[in-house]
């Protein structure tokens, strides 16, 4: 074995190893959250199986611009995405059966709900601990410089999906849904708007839009403040819809369950353009 191939198998296990750490500790709250516990059952088989095969694409994405390791083509990003998956379902199920959420009595298919449901954070986690705990590789933080628009939406989907799927299976969603009027729900968009373009445009961070000098306000506003507010609406209604929370409830208690769930999700696509 020569000394490149031994050093790359060492790059990928630390990676793996980061992996297994960022899973744990970006799945952990929903992983000893009792509504995720019982959806891992309750959720229809097909809703849980089309959450997951649609997400599969979202991890092939995210590993292009973050994986374990250094990647030069798709197949090697989709490689990364299918290693992130394993790790999600490993850690998940390992948790989950320390914390005594899984045992002898329940169904394989309660098994399998469960795990899955909660491989999926953790699997986000398992890519994104490279930046979080791992040192970046130049090539690997090249390629994320001066991204496209197209690239800076999907990071703000990723951040849109992750807080929306830490907060989406509570009850306090429909309770607050429930609870609030028009004129609050209006008010909650509006604070979201203000939040989301306040934390990216407003602050002297790292990751704002290359040029933004020599761009109109109003231009920045639509083209990324509204846009990415909008992906973290509809990333929240289909979560939402996903773990059957708009089943039964009026469109006005819908659509205020997705303003709702949106605050969250729009303040986690501001954030994450600045730290991925």
């Amino acid at each position: 074995m020569t000394s490149h191939t031994q050093r790359r198998n060492i790059d990928f296990l630390r990676g793996l190893a980061r992996a297994f750490a960022g899973a744990i500790i970006f799945a952990l709250p929903l992983l000893m959250t009792m509504e995720m516990w019982f959806l891992g059952f309750s959720m229809e088989t097909w809703r849980l199986a089309l959450f997951l095969v649609l997400f599969f694409p979202v991890l092939v994405a995210l590993s292009w611009h973050i994986g374990f390791e250094d990647t030069f083509s798709w197949r090697d990003d989709v490689v990364d995405a299918l290693v992130a998956y394993a790790v999600g379902f490993c850690s998940a199920g390992l948790i989950l059966l320390v914390l005594g959420v899984l045992d002898s009595t329940d169904s394989p298919r309660e098994i399998v709900g469960k795990v899955s449901l909660q491989a999926v954070p953790a699997s986000i986690g398992a890519l994104l601990a490279q930046t979080q705990f791992g040192e970046e590789k130049a090539e690997g933080a090249a390629r994320r410089q001066g991204p496209r628009y197209a690239s800076e939406l999907f990071i703000m989907g990723v951040g849109a999906l992750f807080l929306a799927f830490n907060l989406a299976p509570t009850e306090e969603m429909l309770a607050l849904a429930f609870r609030m009027t028009q004129v609050h729900a209006l008010l909650l968009v509006a604070l979201s708007l203000a939040l989301m373009h306040a934390f990216v445009y407003g602050v002297a961070f790292h990751g704002r839009p290359g040029g933004h000098e020599q761009t109109p306000a109003w231009s920045l506003f639509l083209r990324f403040t509204i846009a990415g507010y909008a992906i973290a609406l509809l990333l929240g209604a289909y979560i939402l819809w996903s773990f059957g929370r708009l089943d039964g409830v009026s469109l006005l208690v819908a659509v205020k369950a997705v303003a709702v769930v949106g605050f969250p999700a729009g303040i986690g696509a501001a954030a994450a353009r600045l730290i991925l």
